[in-house]
């Protein structure tokens, strides 16, 4: 009995062996191990995507120091004309300090030199007369700043200044400053603003000669001393330093179809610039770009497949301008794509996303071609819709009248002709008869003179 127990026991046993499932784990999808770095928070995200492709504690609360201005200039070339007349009042001169350009009250610049101050000198007073302008006063453009920081999705910001200056109210991390920051790398007047090395403002009605200005980024600028800083491939930034914030750096850079935006917080000097060497270099040499509509073989089958568009699947494309990232080890169609389909908006009709793994990795439009079918219809549609012609003859009075005037005159012309030639014998015999009768006469005439002699 005990022997048949065990034998039922070890059967039962082996059937429920052969009934557990085994779940497959599914591989981690590779993405490259960054760099070592000194500093506490940073992030590197590409800039046409979004794509984060490096992060060390990116969504840390940090005070941002003069990366700050970055906002500031975004709000001002959104929302003012570069030749508009900005004038310094007593708070933007004594309620900054730190670095400036020795503004004086009641000094008048124009938007563009003050910008150009801010960005390149870091300038605290050009920051807060920008402020007062752009916001019409101190405190509302402070609104604005947290106001356009949560429409781009800032999560971890609270701006309380536009210059950055120590405030226990002003902090951000890494990654809401990436945001921003690609914000305002899609306005051309800011890229160009933060890529000058040099600048002048010209005389103003407070200072009888020029402000040289030299931008402070030593990766976009040739500092006597700090060559070793220099980095090809920058565009440009904005550097930033408090005793409280330590050194904080934003990066820009292009290479190779990308443009890298690199922030780094709460690092010693010089190490800002060392940490945003070595990211930029191992996204350089990790990363690939690829361009959506010229590598997506599958979206035409896929849509007319599903019938996402409805009626219009025949007549979407894929915008040009739609980017994905991926490690260079990976093929574009490792990538998975999702179509969501959007209230249409112009020639906007949806949106197709990539994801590797779990990473968004870009994405582009869908757009509506405005591609135009002509109807074709066969010959017995034709034949069926098709009307009797009818024949319409205008008369034109006028050419008519015109017309029996000459026919009138031309037979009057032939009949004159003809009687011209009938009558021409005629004619032709009596004057002759007259020129014979005429000599007659003479003749007689001399006869009868001759018998009266």
């Amino acid at each position: 009995m005990k022997n048949k127990k065990r034998w039922k026991s070890l059967m039962l046993g082996i059937v429920c062996l052969f009934q557990i499932q085994v779940i497959p784990v599914q591989a981690e999808k590779y993405w490259p191990e960054g760099p070592q770095i000194a500093g506490d928070s940073a992030v590197v995200m590409e800039a046409s995507t979004g794509t984060v492709l490096f992060e060390k504690n990116s969504h840390d609360h940090c005070y941002p120091a003069s990366i700050t201005k970055i906002m500031t200039s975004l709000l001002a070339v959104k929302n003012s004309g570069m030749e508009e007349e900005v004038t310094f009042s007593k708070e933007a001169v004594y309620n900054t300090e730190g670095s400036g350009i020795s503004r004086d009250v009641g000094e008048v610049m124009t938007m563009r030199n003050c910008l150009y101050g801010l960005m390149l000198e870091s300038a605290n007073e050009c920051g807060y007369a920008i402020a007062e302008h752009t916001g019409g006063n101190y405190d509302n453009f402070i609104n604005m700043m947290n106001e356009e920081a949560d429409r781009l999705g800032c999560k971890d910001t609270n701006f309380n200044n536009p210059h950055g200056l120590p405030d226990e109210d002003h902090w951000t991390c890494a990654y809401d400053m990436a945001l921003i920051s690609r914000e305002a790398l899609k306005n051309d007047l800011f890229r160009m603003i933060v890529n000058t090395r040099r600048y002048s403002i010209p005389p103003t009605n407070k200072h009888q000669e020029e402000t040289y200005l030299s931008n402070h980024h030593k990766m976009r600028n040739n500092y006597k001393g700090d060559e070793q800083y220099l980095y090809e491939y920058c565009i440009g930034g904005k550097t930033g330093y408090t005793s409280v914030a330590g050194s904080t750096l934003v990066t820009f850079a292009e290479k190779d179809g990308m443009t890298l935006i690199c922030v780094v917080m709460r690092e010693m000097s010089p190490n800002h610039y060392t940490d945003t060497r070595s990211l930029l270099d191992y996204c350089f040499e990790n990363y690939q770009i690829w361009n959506i509509a010229e590598n997506e073989k599958g979206f035409e089958k896929n849509i007319s497949d599903n019938k996402i568009f409805g009626d219009e699947d025949s007549f979407t494309k894929l915008n040009e301008e739609g980017y994905i990232v991926l490690p260079k080890a990976v093929a574009f169609e490792d990538a998975v794509p999702k179509i969501k389909k959007s209230k249409r908006n112009g020639n906007l009709i949806g949106r197709i996303e990539y994801k590797y793994g779990k990473r968004k990795v870009g994405g582009t439009d869908i757009e509506f071609t405005d591609a135009k079918v002509t109807e074709f219809k066969f010959k017995d549609e034709m034949e069926e819709t098709a009307e009797p012609q009818k024949k319409v003859v205008t008369i034109n009075i006028k050419y008519i009248v015109i017309g029996i005037v000459a026919v009138v005159g031309l037979i009057g012309l032939g009949f004159g002709v003809y009687l011209l030639a009938d009558n021409f014998y005629l004619i032709r015999y009596k004057i002759s008869s007259r020129r014979q009768m005429r000599s007659g006469l003479k003749e007689i005439k001399v006869r009868r003179r001759r018998r009266r002699r």
